[in-house]
């Protein structure tokens, strides 16, 4: 008997500390099917599936349904938690106040307590994991939400969090830029990564976030470098420009790594997508800006699988919905995202996860990622499987295959993604039928569980 199954043995036999659920019919990732009457049997106090099987008589007992000890689900479709891969916890929609603005007038107390509000929300849509890619001008404040949100008993009600810290930049690049000392980097001390520059500055900077307790470490490898051109050249200050050269990424990306941390890019221009696949970057955020060699490009991806790509379809759409049509800039963010999306599942390319840079527009609207991915033509299931076991696939440690389950993990030691013995009992329960109102079924989030614990039932937090 292998460490894990004795384990899970021991917890079984515990009994009292067991949360079966019962499914109508439950989505597994691997053959994109939905497997019909299953009991999935939970531990309260490790947060883990203990078993998955075939719903039997013994599971329909009246008084141990009437007690709680058993959840009757069976008129659900049970799924994995969602995962979105790509959400800012510290920045709310642009609709509201913009990015600028919203670094430069509120403080990072209101900003840490919306925070709050917002990965309640997350959790409550049925995303039980969520990969945050910098905290746009609030610090190291996502290091300490983090802790708030883990354990058996969080300070406050939120997804398996993953962060990135303060993400890095290069000097003159990022904002938010000030008005009157056009050549000092921020505004009354607040900026929106953390500037470095040269290999030198590059590697301080990874090591300095990683020792402050990133679980990511995230670069801008393209941004709108000339925006204070502005005035006289909207083009030019349009333009997405390569910020850190070659041997920067290179020193970054192998800093990480060394001590088993993974690089996430902002990247939308070709040259610099070929150059950081060729450096062994673990995700390409957007992607945006491939239309010289679109399909070159995108069959170097593919190639990658070690490699994820989050295309980030929902933040284009909610930037074009922004301008009401009238933006030219974002209308064609939009068709550029939306083009190479489908192209991309033309290819039968599957290294992709799911995140809408949710932050940029609101939180608990996570799913519209997914809605999108569909009506732009990608096979249901698949969307399915990239919100959920694709989150893990992208998210999951380095050299996660050389640790073995034990009692001593923590929050972000558990896989997730897929409703298996051992693995993270993060489940959401929705009612429809995807195959008829995809939208509306997703939408329609009944259930919910992280690690064990049951946040929403019969559609009402808990």
């Amino acid at each position: 008997m292998t460490q894990l199954q004795s384990q899970l043995s021991s917890e079984l036999c515990a009994g009292s500390d067991t949360l079966k659920v019962l499914a109508g019919r439950l989505f597994d990732p691997h053959s994109l099917k939905f497997i019909p009457s299953q009991t999935i049997t939970t531990s309260k106090t490790s947060g883990i599936i203990l078993s998955v099987e075939t719903t039997t008589e013994n599971d329909l007992d009246s008084q141990q349904i009437a007690s709680g000890e058993t959840l009757d689900l069976r008129h659900l479709s049970i799924l994995p938690g969602f995962v979105d891969a790509h959400v800012h916890f510290f920045l709310h929609s642009y609709s509201e106040t913009s990015w600028n603005d919203q670094n430069t007038t509120e403080s990072l107390v209101e900003r840490t307590i919306r925070a709050t509000v917002h990965a309640r929300k997350t959790l409550m849509t049925g995303f039980t994991t969520v990969r945050d890619l910098g905290t746009e001008g609030a610090e190291d404040a996502d290091i300490a939400l983090r802790k708030c949100l883990s354990g058996p008993n969080p300070l406050i009600p939120g997804p398996r969090y993953f962060c990135a810290n303060r993400a890095i930049v290069c000097t003159g690049s990022y904002g938010p830029k000030n008005t009157i000392h056009v050549n000092q980097e921020g505004t009354e001390g607040v900026t929106g990564a953390e500037v470095a520059d040269g290999v030198d500055g590059c590697i301080r900077a990874t090591r300095r976030q990683i020792g402050a307790g990133a679980d990511w470490i995230k670069i801008y490898a393209n941004y709108r470098f000339r925006s204070r051109m502005q005035d006289v050249s909207p083009y030019t200050a349009g333009a997405s420009l390569a910020t850190f050269n070659a041997l920067e990424m290179e020193n970054i990306i192998n800093t990480a790594h060394s001590v088993g941390v993974k690089v996430a890019a902002h990247a939308t221009g070709a040259e610099t997508i070929s150059k950081l696949l060729e450096l062994g970057i673990d995700s390409i955020e957007h992607g945006t800006d491939l239309v010289s060699h679109p399909d070159s490009l995108l069959r170097l991806l593919s190639a990658s699988p070690n490699t994820t790509w989050v295309p980030t379809l929902a933040v284009h759409y909610f930037a074009m919905q922004l301008g009401e049509g009238k933006d030219p800039r974002a209308n064609l963010a939009w068709k550029i995202s939306s083009d190479m999306f489908k192209r991309a599942i033309g290819m039968g390319m599957e290294n992709i996860a799911c995140g809408g840079d949710t932050g940029a527009f609101s939180h608990g609207e996570n799913a519209m990622e997914m809605k999108l991915m569909v009506r732009l033509g990608a096979d249901w299931r698949k969307v399915l499987k990239w919100g959920t076991l694709g989150g893990w696939e992208s998210i999951r440690p380095i050299h996660w295959e050389t640790k073995s389950y034990h009692a001593g993990l923590g929050e972000n030691d558990y896989r997730f993604g897929c409703v298996t013995p051992g693995w993270a009992a993060d489940l959401v329960g929705v009612a429809g039928e995807f195959d008829k109102d995809f939208e509306g079924t997703v939408d329609d989030v009944q259930f919910v569980m992280k690690s064990g614990r049951v946040y929403k039932l019969n559609g009402r937090e808990l």
